[in-house]
């Protein structure tokens, strides 16, 4: 395995440049729409209900026959991966968005209503500060099954890891089979790890307790 490494770098390089290429964009343009319909989401239960259902069932349509079915409409390439995979990211996303930010306390939200706040500022103040920990959640189980995804599809010709996986099933070559599976395995390790790191450097951020909600003093009031 260490000879095929030194003597074709590029053959690993390229695949898992392409793979990193493509969860980039996908988890970016994911995170936009996600962010989107949660805010939509978080103004109509109805809505909120509906999309969660309807992006459950397309989660649990295997992801090799959801691009066979775009495939007449989008053709071969990362088009239709990477409308796959932000299709799949929204039931992992807005589930995990939805939970986290109607799981805070009502008394909280009531508390900050009473103070004057307008709904933005509770989103941004209370909301997104306490419920960063579900949040981040989503996020990595988003990026995990992205990294798994991407690498199917490579039958699709969208490229990534997959490519050197599938040759060398297709070829019987044990080396590109491991190294295959080595690359995909670890890409999602380090993405999960790289995101626990960053939820944990952001402890801190933004944090609002119950207790540091108090009512303005004489001074402060205009």
């Amino acid at each position: 395995m260490i000879d095929y490494l030194l003597a074709y770098p590029d053959k690993l390089l390229t695949p898992l440049v392409q793979h990193l290429e493509l969860l980039v964009v996908t988890l970016v343009i994911s995170l936009a729409v996600a962010a989107v319909l949660t805010m939509a989401s978080m103004y109509s239960k109805a809505l909120a209900r509906t999309l969660t259902y309807l992006f459950s069932i397309i989660y649990s349509i295997p992801s090799l026959a959801l691009f066979v079915l775009l495939i007449p409409l989008t053709g071969l390439g990362t088009t239709t991966a990477l409308i796959v995979l932000v299709i799949y990211n929204q039931y992992l996303l807005l589930r995990n968005f939805l939970a986290g930010l109607e799981g805070v306390d009502p008394a909280i939200i009531e508390a900050a209503t009473g103070m004057g706040m307008s709904t933005m500022q509770i989103l941004v103040k209370i909301r997104l500060p306490l419920a960063k920990k579900v949040l981040f959640t989503g996020i990595r189980l988003s990026a995990v099954s992205t990294i798994g995804i991407i690498t199917i599809a490579a039958l699709i010709n969208a490229g990534g890891i997959g490519t050197l996986l599938f040759d060398g099933l297709r070829t019987m070559n044990t080396v590109k089979i491991l190294w295959g599976a080595i690359l995909a395995g670890g890409l999602a390790i380090a993405a999960d790890a790289l995101l626990k790191l960053v939820e944990k450097r952001l402890g801190g951020w933004g944090q609002t307790h119950p207790a540091t909600l108090k009512e303005p003093s004489i001074k402060e009031t205009p």
